[in-house]
């Protein structure tokens, strides 16, 4: 019996690696010295899993941005006109990532979506007819030999090619005329790190959890195949997450690999599969340590279930890489009652040796411990919370009237231009904002100083917006740390980590809070500095909220009710509120919803009977209430949503903001075929890039909606709030994004 862990946070325990990145972005450090620190966490946390008694341990799971946008690096997979910029290999890796504009020239960076259910974001690799697959290993091979340096044996990790071909992008060529060459690559490969000394390599395919059927099934077949013809002399684990694989797990178990992973929490299939047949000769990876949830491992239950499996060869493990959670409880100041329930990356490296004991029959106290845990009850309940759920019905559900004739009662309320242009929410969060409410939050200044700065921001950022002639205005969030643990902040049943930071994108972190029990709202929660806005200007300024859905899923949900109860919790959490804003005057909301598909299950059979049942009713459950002329919009970002249109439209918001920039509009086809009813905002330009689109590239984009959309319909936004941008690039994009709204109508006007 032996223990592993799938892939470790690279951030580090005080996310070294974002600061270090983010100075070198601001020529603040060199490249030697980024890659120094680099180097240093690297083997601060092999040594780390090493010390906590984990006997296999990954490496090649460190990365700068992404680990998929590494996998493209390391085949040659880059767009040709990156190439010319003539960049160094870093540069062109973080101009991949971040977008480029400088006298070398010009690149939006690639498109970025959800990692399949997680918060995580990856940047899709992008294959072109002139793609020439070719191998650059020496970061996959420095890192496996300086972990040898350091008498550390690893196993580099590296995206399987099923998955990279599956989760990639096509330009005049299609995945299966690629992957003869793809495959042959990952042969060589193999070859190098086996030269370098490698024993084992960790190909992960969680593409192998969705639907594996058809044409994609018979490309499955085809890549292994091809790619285990010639019995590679490494060693090789093919490791899955995130679910089960039902649809392949019989051809899994015969390919010739010398193990597989398979992941038990998420995986409903997981068990009954493997009981009913796994081969003697193969070793299982069972991923029966949550690696998305922070809740300390019910060891009982997890003997109970790989005794039952009757298994020759186990591994224990985690169900995913550790990237999903944060580094360590340690830095964290909860109570010990409260502090014992958790466990971060570093105290699950605990429980997978301490399972490994109680399975060898040394863990004895480490079990009792975990039973005494698990016997008393954590939650105490709010009976009102739960008689207020019991007491809905059907028609709670249900806006009045329908969506059509709401629309006729806010034109004529709002009497908008054509195209209004509008923002997501947030504006840039400075330096000073954020020192401004640290200094309040550990009482270094007091209330009327804090809300003298808050609203003094306000004020600047209201003028700006009327100056330059948006005309839905926001307020800015500058009071907000966070677009859901400000609102956790202000909700019973919430608990807040102080370190608890968790990989997003690139060097953006988030803190996600903890649902720890009944979730209500004893008061209002953006009320005053929303009321405050609107009363600085005669034009409509939107209340902004974040939805039930995101609220549930940027969280570290319970483990002891279902997410759907949970969920309602929240939504009637954020139904005071909206009704609250529009009793003090507040005519258009928005509710975003951004993580909305992200816990959306990777079968599309299991989408409404798993999940859609009871998450968009969540939503409509918040605004459900609210009178006809109050206009309510909804935001969602960096997810692919073009094949959930319908569940979308039965959202019945009145107008849906979304990415688009990135994804090349594609979802506006998808719109026109659903007929969809909804007014519109695709983003116009790509917010998480430095670079500042001209007023002609905007206009260009809104051209092409125009060709899409119907122009009555059409909201001109950016793709997602402007919290992590600088003050110059942010004015100067919405400016540009003004102004090309403004010559468009104008046009439209000519026209007529």
């Amino acid at each position: 019996m032996t223990t592993s862990i799938i892939g470790f946070p690279r951030i580090g325990e005080n996310r070294e690696l974002k600061y270090a990145t983010e100075k070198y972005w601001k020529d603040e450090i060199s490249a030697e010295q980024l890659q120094e620190t680099a180097k240093e966490l690297r083997l601060k946390h092999w040594n780390l899993v090493k010390d906590a008694g984990i006997d296999e341990i990954p490496s090649n799971d460190f990365s700068f941005f992404d680990n998929t946008l590494d996998t493209a690096c390391l085949f040659n997979i880059i767009p040709e006109d990156v190439k010319e910029l003539g960049l160094s290999e870093l540069d062109q890796y973080f101009a991949l990532a971040r977008g480029y504009h400088g006298p070398k020239g010009d690149f939006k960076a690639l498109p970025m979506k959800k990692w399949y259910n997680t918060n995580y974001h990856y940047l899709v690799p992008q294959f072109f007819k002139d793609t020439k697959i070719e191998l650059n290993a020496h970061k996959i091979i420095d890192g496996f030999l300086e972990a040898k340096d350091a008498r550390i044996t690893t196993r580099p990790v590296i995206v399987g090619p099923f998955t990279l071909l599956s989760i990639s992008e096509f330009h005049d060529t299609k995945a299966d005329l690629l992957y003869d060459q793809l495959v042959d690559t990952y042969k060589v490969l193999f070859d190098q790190l086996e030269q370098a000394g490698a024993e084992w390599i960790q190909l992960d395919e969680p593409e192998l959890v969705k639907d594996v059927t058809g044409d994609k099934y018979q490309l499955f077949k085809k890549i292994y195949k091809e790619l285990l013809k010639d019995h590679p002399k490494i060693k090789i684990l093919l490791q899955t997450y995130f679910g089960d694989v039902r649809d392949v797990y019989e051809d899994l178990i015969n390919l010739p690999v010398q193990a597989i992973g398979l992941g038990f929490h998420e995986g409903r299939k997981t068990a009954e599969l493997v009981k009913s047949h796994f081969p003697d000769d193969k070793i299982l990876f069972a991923g029966v340590v949550n690696g998305k949830n922070i809740w300390r491992n019910h060891y009982e239950q997890t003997i109970n279930l790989l005794k039952s499996l009757q298994v020759k060869n186990l591994v224990i493990s985690t169900s995913c890489s550790l990237l999903h959670v944060p580094y360590t409880v340690k830095n964290e100041l909860f109570a010990p009652e409260i502090k014992n329930h958790f466990a971060f990356a570093e105290e699950k490296l605990t429980e997978l040796t301490e399972l490994q004991a109680i399975l060898d029959g040394a863990g004895s106290e480490a079990l009792r411990r975990n039973q005494a845990l698990f016997a008393k009850p954590r939650v105490q309940e709010n009976p009102a919370v739960k008689q207020r759920v019991e007491a809905l019905n059907e028609d709670s559900f249900v806006r009045h009237p329908d969506l059509e004739e709401r629309a006729k009662i806010q034109k004529a309320e709002f009497d908008l231009p054509l195209l209004p242009t509008t923002t997501i929410g947030s504006f840039p969060q400075t330096r000073e904002v954020r020192r401004t409410r640290a200094q309040f939050r550990k009482h270094e200044i007091t209330q009327e100083q804090y809300d003298d700065f808050i609203a003094s921001h306000i004020d600047e950022w209201l003028k700006w917006q009327e100056d330059i002639g948006l005309d839905v205005l926001v307020h800015g969030e500058f009071e907000r740390n966070d677009m859901v643990e400000y609102f956790g902040q202000n909700l019973d049943g919430y608990l807040f980590s102080k370190n608890g930071w968790v990989q997003s994108y690139g060097t953006r972190g988030v803190k996600p809070p903890i649902i720890w029990g009944d979730v209500a709202r004893n008061q209002p929660i953006t009320v005053k500095w929303s009321t405050y806005a609107q009363s600085q200007t005669d034009k409509i300024v939107k209340g902004m909220l974040t939805g039930p859905v995101t609220i549930l899923n940027w969280s570290f949900p319970r483990e002891d009710i279902s997410q759907r109860e949970s969920t309602i919790q929240i939504a009637l959490a954020i139904q005071d509120e909206v009704l609250d804003l529009e009793k003090n005057g507040i005519k258009i909301i928005q509710i975003d919803e951004a993580a909305l598909r992200e816990k959306l299950p990777l079968r599309k059979s299991d989408w409404y009977s798993e999940y859609l049942d009871w998450a968009i009713p969540a939503f409509r459950l918040v605004h459900s209430q609210v009178q006809p002329e109050t206009q309510i919009h909804t935001h969602m970002c960096y997810s692919e949503f073009t094949d959930i249109i319908p569940a979308i439209q039965n959202m019945d918001a009145d107008v849906i903001s979304f990415e688009a920039s990135r994804s090349n509009l594609e979802i506006l086809d998808a719109l026109q075929q659903e007929h969809f009813k909804l007014q519109v905002g695709p983003g116009v330009y790509d917010i998480h890039s430095p670079r500042i689109p001209s007023v002609e590239e905007i206009k260009n984009t809104i051209h092409k909606i125009l060709q899409k959309v119907p122009e009555q319909k059409v909201w001109i936004n950016p793709d997602c709030g402007l919290k992590t941008r600088g003050v110059e690039e942010a004015k100067a994009s919405v400016e540009n994004l003004t102004k090309a709204a403004q010559e468009v109508r104008e046009e439209a006007k000519e026209k007529l």
